[in-house]
C-alpha cells in the first residue's frame, strides 16, 4: 500500500510524460497487489470467506468437485475457468498451510536444480538406477500392496532418490557422523519412524542406532517408505487403498504431488515425481512380466 501511495504522489507531482510513466507504474503495482491478494488458485485447501485457509478440510468443497466453484471467490472462479494449473503448482496459501502443518520448506537452490537436471540427462546413470530399482522390485510391489499405496509413486520416489544419491550416504560411519540427515534408498529420516510409532520420541542411543540400521537396510527402507506414503495419504484426506490415478484424475495428481512435496520438502520435486510416474521405462519395469526365452529350435 505504501508503494501505491508513493507512486500516486509521483504521478500527481510530475505531469506530462513522466506523469504518464508513473501512472503506468501505478497500474502495474495495483495489478501485482491484486494478483498477490487472490485466494488460492490451486483448490487444494478451501478458502473461507475471510480469505484464510480452512484448516483440517483438505480436498473438500471445490477440490472434491474439480469442475465446481464451491468455496472460492468470484475472481478465483474466473481464474479456475480460464485454465487449469499444473497439479505440481502450489499457491502461497497452500505453501503456508503445508509449512504450518508439516514444516516443509521452499524450492531447491537454482544451482542445485541445474545440477539435478544435468544428472537426469546422464544415460549411464539412468541405466544403473533402473538396474538397482529392478533388484528391489519385488519388495516394492509387496509393500505397495500391503500398505495399499500407488506402486508407481513408490517407484518414482525411489528412482529419483537413488538417481541423485550423494556419495557415501549408505556408509554407516558417515550416517553416524551426522553429515546426512536422511538415509537409505528413499532418503528417510529417523523422525519418520517416530511418526509411524516405530520409535519412541525419547528413544535411547541403542534404539536410535537400531533405527539407523533399519533405514540403511534396503528392504526395511522400502517398508518405511510405504508406511510414510500411507500415512501422508491418510492425512491428506484420501482413503486407504485409493489408487491415485494421476493420469486421468487431477485431484489424484494433486494428492500425489503433495505427498511427494511432503516427502522431499522442495517445491521442484513434485513435478519430477509426476513425470517419473508416467515414464514408460519405469512402467515397464514395475508392471511387465518376465519369462525365460527358449532357444528357437525348441
Amino acid at each position: 500500500m505504501a508503494l501505491v501511495k508513493g507512486l500516486m504522489s509521483r504521478a500527481v507531482a510530475k505531469p506530462g510524460l513522466g506523469g504518464v510513466l508513473s501512472w503506468r507504474l501505478l497500474a502495474v503495482a495495483a495489478v501485482t497487489l491484486l494478483v498477490q491478494g487472490l485466494p488460492s488458485q490451486s483448490r487444494l485447501f478451501v478458502v473461507t470467506g475471510g480469505g484464510t485457509v480452512a484448516t483440517g478440510l483438505p480436498f473438500a468443497g471445490a477440490m472434491a468437485d474439480p469442475g465446481g466453484t464451491a468455496g472460492v471467490g468470484p475472481v478465483d472462479r474466473l481464474v479456475a475457468e480460464a485454465a487449469e494449473l499444473s497439479p505440481a503448482y502450489f499457491s502461497a496459501e497452500e505453501i503456508r498451510e503445508l509449512q504450518r502443518r508439516f514444516g516443509v520448506h521452499g524450492a531447491q537452490p537454482r544451482l542445485g536444480q541445474l545440477f539435478t537436471k544435468g544428472l537426469d540427462h546422464l544415460a549411464p546413470l539412468r541405466t544403473h538406477t533402473l538396474a538397482r530399482l529392478e533388484e528391489i522390485r519385488p519388495i516394492v510391489i509387496e509393500q505397495s500392496q500391503k500398505q495399499q499405496v500407488n506402486v508407481m509413486l513408490m517407484a518414482a520416489i525411489l528412482f529419483d532418490e537413488m538417481q541423485h544419491a550423494k556419495p557415501g550416504e549408505d556408509m554407516r560411519v558417515l550416517a553416524e557422523s551426522g553429515l546426512f540427515r536422511d538415509h537409505g534408498l528413499a532418503q528417510l529420516s529417523i523422525s519418520e519412524l517416530e511418526k509411524q510409532g516405530k520409535l519412541k520420541a525419547d528413544a535411547s542411543a541403542a534404539e536410535k542406532s537400531a533405527a539407523l540400521d533399519q533405514l540403511l537396510n534396503p528392504s526395511e527402507n522400502v517398508k518405511v517408505l510405504a508406511g510414510q506414503l500411507a500415512r501422508l495419504q491418510k492425512l491428506l484426506g484420501a482413503g486407504k487403498g485409493h489408487p491415485l490415478a494421476v493420469s486421468s484424475n487431477r485431484r489424484d495428481a494433486k494428492i500425489a504431488a503433495t505427498i511427494a512435496y511432503l516427502h522431499n520438502g522442495k517445491l521442484d520435486y513434485p513435478a519430477r515425481i509426476l513425470g517419473y510416474m508416467q515414464d514408460p521405462e519405469l512402467h515397464a519395469l514395475m508392471y511387465s512380466t518376465r519369462q525365460r526365452s527358449l532357444p528357437p529350435l525348441i
